[in-house]
């Protein structure tokens, strides 16, 4: 258990000085993470377990949801796409399939990888705008 605490101490710097884009990532990466426990759930046939990751995967959207920007034109565009997520992810859990969580993993894969991008663009935005202060 003393191993876990530096780790632990890790995570909880790493969570509470990231920046609203880091955070975000993390909340991509930890949806992928708890859909493919799910996967692995369903072919162990370990159902409550299948059920807890896939509940907290929703949660994730939810969370993503929530956060959204209604100010900002894409998240009309986005707001759907998560609501549809969160509506598989339930349907994958009744019907115990491993084909429509690949298909939201999918989602999820596209969003962090673009969500990826635009922090490393932003980044590099902000790096070359320090450059010629």
């Amino acid at each position: 258990m003393a191993i876990n605490k530096p780790f632990q101490a890790y995570q909880n710097n790493a969570v509470n000085t990231a920046t609203g884009g880091e955070l975000t990532l993390m909340l991509y990466n930890g949806c992928l993470k708890f859909i493919k426990h799910a996967q692995k759930d369903i072919q162990d046939k370990n159902m409550e377990a299948k059920n807890t990751n896939i509940q907290k995967a929703q949660a994730i959207i939810q969370e993503l949801m929530l956060t959204l920007d209604q100010e900002v034109d894409i998240s009309q565009q986005i707001l759907p796409l998560y609501d549809y997520m969160y509506h598989r992810l339930m349907e994958a859990n009744i019907k115990n399939d491993v084909a429509i969580l690949e298909e939201i993993q999918g989602f999820v894969v596209e969003f962090r990888d673009t969500w990826k991008q635009v922090i490393q663009k932003t980044r590099q935005m902000q790096y070359t705008q320090g450059e010629h202060v």
